[in-house]
């Protein structure tokens, strides 16, 4: 009886290469799917579908989880502001947990033995599909021919074009990975620490480009991005629309430098238009209706955050301890942020809010207040410089 594969499908090279080795060099029942988190039209699903039967499998589906994708992880890294060494957006990490699991609940699904993909030895993907895999389906075989044949790229485009799979497999010198939350870019340039990407190497170089600064307001219900310019939308197409807008700006684009999941330093460049205009606007936001420590707890939570996901610890139960936390500090995070976008650059103009504390008639900064004397302020001064003082004396 043949061993019944369930392949995470891209269409890709490492991909393609696994799923004809698999279901013809070993003879196994493959079936593949491509799980939508934002990256593909209907157009690239139809060539990966065309793809998939052109390497012999069994059956090839299509599951979409952009909804999934924004409600379980997105939300949570936006109210958490998550950007991973204050710079990077976790496009990809979100985006792998999502399909990840999608994957592990369809090979339950259609009653796989096995699990396989395309993942390489050197990258953070192979540990977070392992990772979510072992946690959801222990019993399932994971098989991942790239990392343990130690396959080289001319190796695999050898073999599919020896057996007829056709792909202009050396079109493009750069990979990308797109998706909802951003894109990811890495080439020749990423493999050294001096050299930036070109321009022309950025998906969004091929958009029009705008020149004239354009003015937009980003409306928030307890912390979720829920408008543009007054026009009430779902937190998807909102994500959508900027990055549409974004893109024609050339806004969001950094190079990402950090460690990966197995110990070495890694270097990736990205363009997220949508995820950091909508996180500094949500954090601006916040800053003025949070208090002191709920601001000063978060910040400490959300690198906890941002590290569980980047590791692939997404399935940990202190995720959704952070996660309740969140939930509770939105309460009060509802109002309307302006932006600026320029070329290559957006500015935060300010917030509207009617939770905005600086709006207090309690006090003003700097100014004047109503809730206490200059005798209170000069005791509350010598209280706190308690600490200090005993510490000063005993150095001397």
């Amino acid at each position: 009886m043949k061993k019944k594969v369930l392949l995470a499908f891209s269409g890709g090279l490492d991909t393609s290469y696994c799923a004809r080795y698999l279901a013809v060099d070993k003879g196994m029942d493959v079936h593949t799917v491509v799980v939508n988190t934002g990256g593909f039209n209907s157009a690239e699903l139809e060539e990966i579908n065309s793809r998939a039967i052109s390497c012999s499998v069994t059956t090839h589906k299509v599951i979409d989880r952009v909804e999934e994708l924004y409600s379980d992880v997105l939300r949570y890294c936006i109210a958490g502001n998550i950007l991973k060494n204050a710079s990077y957006p976790l496009s990809v990490s979100a985006e792998r947990i999502v399909q990840a699991i999608a994957i592990a609940e369809y090979a339950r699904e259609i009653g796989a033995t096995a699990i396989a993909h395309g993942s390489t030895g050197a990258g953070n993907d192979q540990i977070r599909f392992d990772m979510i895999f072992q946690t959801i389906c222990p019993d399932l075989e994971v098989i991942t021919p790239i990392r343990d044949m130690k396959l080289s790229r001319e190796d695999e485009i050898s073999y599919l074009s020896k057996h007829g799979v056709v792909g202009d497999w050396t079109k493009s010198e750069y990979s990308i990975n797109q998706g909802l939350w951003g894109t990811s870019v890495g080439g020749r340039e990423t493999l050294t620490s001096s050299e930036p990407l070109p321009t022309e190497a950025f998906p969004s170089s091929r958009v029009k480009q705008a020149t004239e600064p354009l003015e937009i307001t980003i409306g928030f219900e307890r912390g979720e991005p829920a408008s543009i310019d007054g026009q009430k939308m779902s937190a998807v197409a909102l994500i959508t629309e900027l990055n549409r807008i974004g893109a024609s700006y050339q806004i969001g684009r950094d190079m990402h430098v950090g460690d990966t999941i197995i110990g070495i330093k890694g270097r990736v460049a990205f363009e997220a238009p949508a995820a950091m205009m909508v996180i500094k606007a949500h954090h601006l936001l916040e800053k003025h209706t949070l208090s002191k420590w709920q601001l000063n707890l978060k910040d400490q939570l959300s690198v906890w955050y941002g590290q569980l996901l980047h590791e692939g610890q997404y399935l940990d139960q202190a995720m959704r301890s952070i996660e309740a936390f969140y939930r509770d500090t939105q309460i009060t995070v509802s109002g309307t942020v302006r932006l600026r976008l320029s070329p290559q650059r957006f500015d935060l103009l300010g917030i509207e809010s009617d939770y905005d504390l600086m709006k207090s008639e309690f006090a003003r900064y700097g100014e004047e207040n109503t809730a206490w004397t200059g005798l209170d302020a000069r005791g509350f001064a010598a209280i706190s410089s308690v600490a200090a003082r005993l510490q000063s004396g005993v150095k001397k």
